[in-house]
């Protein structure tokens, strides 16, 4: 799945460095945090890969 804004693309992000260990994952919240409960290591790798510059800031 790709992310469809750049606040998908960070939340995909930090939820996978708290899934690998790089962040804490009690400091998540909202949408990366749901991510980091729901979300395999790989989808969420696949999603925060998505050049950022290529999406829309947000999502409609």
């Amino acid at each position: 799945m790709r992310a469809q804004s750049q606040q998908q693309q960070k939340a995909a992000g930090a939820a996978l460095s708290a899934k690998r260990g790089d962040s804490d994952p009690d400091d998540l919240q909202g949408a990366s945090q749901n991510m980091y409960e729901n979300m395999t290591e790989a989808e969420l790798e696949e999603m925060a890969s998505v050049p950022r510059k290529d999406l829309p800031k947000q999502s409609h």
